[in-house]
């Protein structure tokens, strides 16, 4: 029995949060998928990837070949995942410039985020980051990335009751359900890309 166990799949995800600040609302959502993965979602595994010490896409540092360090690192992150996990905060009706930045340096060739997964969460005021959403979708169309199309996950951080603590961290019951079912949705279908 414990074989059986033991040969069960996990999904490797990675977690990109377009907000670099610690105390970021969508970093909690990040941090409150890793806790769900080792609680109550089996088959999971999230790594939170951080994109802050990746430099501004500029094509002049790709010497050789080959990319900066911090670039080489980032894409080999990408390359042995499975799928995705996008925390996207919205800045100006659009995606974070640090979020489009490491989308852009994985995009160059080889592209390493195709013929994969993703799912996109976002925290913020009024539509709670939806509209970001819509912008990162439509980089994905370009990329080969394959999104969840439901559930759906936008939250409005600043109506009551509260939803984050003071330390950014995830406290509101309602919206870790909400988020356990997008990471139930991304498990389901990274499996069904994976058996084609």
């Amino acid at each position: 029995m414990e074989s059986a166990l033991a040969l069960k799949p996990v999904i490797n995800v990675a977690a990109i949060c377009g907000s670099l600040r610690k105390a970021s609302y969508n970093r909690g959502l990040i941090r409150s998928a890793i806790d769900l993965t080792k609680q109550s979602v089996d088959g999971m595994a999230i790594e939170y990837v951080d994109i802050s010490p990746l430099p501004m896409l500029n094509t002049d540092l790709e010497i050789d070949g080959k990319y900066p360090p911090a670039v080489e690192v980032f894409r080999q992150k990408i390359l042995q995942s499975d799928c995705f996990l996008f925390a996207s905060p919205e800045y100006n009706y659009s995606v974070t410039a640090p979020l489009k930045n490491a989308i852009d340096w994985a995009s160059r060739p080889p592209n390493v985020w195709a013929d994969k997964a993703a799912a996109i969460v976002s925290a913020g005021g009024g539509f709670g980051g939806g509209r970001s959403q819509y912008i990162l979708r439509q980089s994905g169309v370009y990329l080969d990335l394959h999104f969840i199309n439901k559930p759906e996950f936008f939250l409005n951080a600043f109506q009551s009751p509260p939803k984050f603590d003071d330390e950014g961290n995830l406290i509101d019951a309602e919206a870790k359900e909400r988020l356990k079912a997008v990471l139930l949705a991304l498990k389901a279908f990274t499996l069904r890309l994976q058996a084609k």
